[in-house]
């Protein structure tokens, strides 16, 4: 059951992104295309909120705003109170490393890596201490304690999403993203993974951010927000 469909009202104590009049257009053929028109919205600490709509409607370039990977054409996306296109490409890629963790739908593990390896790296990149010892511990968590030497060729596509779910929640940020965490693994793994997301995104307080087309999933974040050609709709 959906328990929202509009832009909440947070207080700005607990409100981990605030997006404002954000725009995002791009030259095809000659003629302007507008991706994103005047979004506008709030996320509070500790929610899940999935962001649906039908292919083109600008969910994914949404979400590269979010994470400061695009830059819009007006407006502004605050995560933490900071702006990120305040900053320069140097200072929005310390913000990430700082408050925002990824899941994507191809995995993104590094092939030459292994498991153990690939969730040291962000905590390696962030100075945090002992990165192998919690490491180890993020992927016992996920119910990979024996699959800590292996490299990903040797992981099923599960394992591989529960590798890059311990990978993003490991630095303990602000903030995860997912773009279609399930979309490339069966029903029934992608329900254990899903499962797995949102009991760290309740243990940890983590806000939670989901692209997805499955409306089951989406039903079952706390927010929904929908957008249609580019523009949120409730």
């Amino acid at each position: 059951m959906l328990t929202r469909t509009v832009p909440l009202c947070a207080s700005s104590a607990s409100v981990v992104v605030e997006v404002a009049a954000l725009s995002r257009r791009v030259v095809s053929e000659g003629a302007a295309l507008t991706i994103l028109d005047d979004v506008s919205f709030s996320i509070a600490a500790g929610e899940a909120v999935a962001i649906v709509g039908a292919s083109g409607s600008g969910k994914s370039t949404l979400l590269g705003l979010l994470a400061g990977l695009d830059v819009p054409d007006s407006g502004h996306v605050r995560v933490r109170g900071q702006d990120l296109f305040a900053l320069d490409e140097d200072g929005r890629a310390a913000l990430r490393g700082a408050s925002i963790g990824f899941v994507f739908q191809s995995f993104q593990l590094l092939p030459a890596l292994t498991a153990l390896e690939n969730v040291m790296l962000p905590l390696e990149l962030a100075g945090l201490p002992d990165a192998r010892a919690a490491a180890k511990g993020w992927l016992e968590r996920v119910g990979l304690g024996g699959r800590l030497g292996h490299y990903p060729r040797q992981l099923s596509g599960g394992e591989q999403q529960r590798v890059a779910v311990a990978r993003a929640f490991a630095p303990q940020p602000a903030l995860v993203l997912a773009d279609e965490p399930t979309g490339n693994l069966d029903a029934a793994t992608g329900e254990a993974v899903i499962e797995l997301m949102f009991a760290l995104n309740r243990e940890a307080g983590t806000t939670l951010v989901l692209v997805t087309h499955d409306t089951a999933l989406a039903a079952r974040c706390g927010r929904v927000l929908r957008l249609a050609a580019g523009r949120l709709v409730s």
